[in-house]
């Protein structure tokens, strides 16, 4: 690549690899240090993690707002200190085969809109300091429950296996959720409100937005080149778009609020194709548009 345009990389993260260490990746490949990466993926995961380049950095935050979808295996009869397989156990009481329709009960409370208690070992901050951090000090890490929403919880399938003598039932889910949703968390829960406990044995990111696995490109230490889609690209697929007029052009690049314009929801401002900026409604100006973040 000779020249480094601004756009989204779509990456399928490899096992063992932090989103830190792909991005690391990217900034070797690209020869630029702007780069970031939206949505993180723990180590043990894989798929889709969207990867921004110069402007595209700042498109991510808004990129984040989506809905995601993953592939998964929730183990019922261990509990986990991370609620993942990367973690100590706390307990191993076991779990032998349960009836789809028993699974499916347990499941239905944890579908639709939701309150939720994110994982101990989450990236939230605590008066400043990040949960998992908190938590690997030995501190005690009590995080309040917050709203997402899970479209699908769907249970694939399901198989008894042995965890070092102890009987366990893996279940093969999938799910649609919010940005903001634990898949852990989820996994926790549902072995709570089955009684046995619940891990994360596997998870696989197949979505984020628009942007699903078959667009994908891995990125790891055998890699030597990567392909973008460019800003332009990017905006007109993740939001709604208006074409402006030269006047509104102008007026856009300098950040000026437009009259006479209604929008729904953040909105991509395009003039002859190219992406100029994000604009939403104006609660001050009942037919105006005001800037969220101008990119030209």
């Amino acid at each position: 690549m000779t020249a480094v345009e601004s756009g989204v990389l779509v990456v399928d993260k490899p096992a063992g690899w932090t989103s830190h260490q792909v991005v690391g990746r990217c900034r070797r490949l690209l020869g630029t240090r702007k780069v970031g990466h939206a949505g993180t993926l723990d180590p043990m995961a894989t798929g889709v993690l969207l990867v921004g380049v110069n402007r595209a950095t700042r498109l991510l935050g808004h990129l984040m707002l989506t809905e995601k979808e993953y592939a998964a295996t929730i183990r019922l009869g261990e509990s986990t200190v991370t609620d993942d397989a990367e973690g100590e156990g706390t307990a191993r009481p076991g779990c032998g085969p349960l009836e789809h329709s028993v699974l499916e009960q347990a499941m239905q409370p944890f579908r639709g809109e939701i309150q939720q208690v994110p994982t101990a070992v989450s990236a939230i901050k605590i008066d400043g300091k990040r949960a998992y951090a908190r938590m690997r000090a030995g501190e005690e890490v009590e995080l309040r429950a917050r709203p997402v929403t899970v479209s699908e919880f769907a249970l694939l399938g399901s198989e008894t296996a042995e965890s070092d003598g102890v009987p366990v039932l893996d279940l093969r889910v999938r799910v649609r959720c919010s940005s903001g949703t634990y898949i852990r968390a989820l996994a926790r829960d549902l072995g709570a409100a089955l009684g046995c406990g619940g891990h994360l044995t596997a998870l696989r990111r197949t979505r984020v937005g628009p942007f699903a696995l078959d667009r994908a490109q891995v990125v790891d230490h055998g890699t030597d080149e990567v392909s973008l889609i460019g800003i332009d690209e990017v905006a007109a697929e993740c939001f709604p778009t208006l074409e402006l007029d030269q006047a509104q052009a102008r007026a856009i690049s300098y950040g000026q609020k437009l009259s006479g314009v209604r929008l729904d929801a953040l909105t991509a401002m395009m003039h002859d194709g190219k992406f100029l900026a994000l604009y939403a409604a104006d609660e001050t100006e009942p037919a105006g548009a005001k800037a969220e973040a101008v990119f030209c």
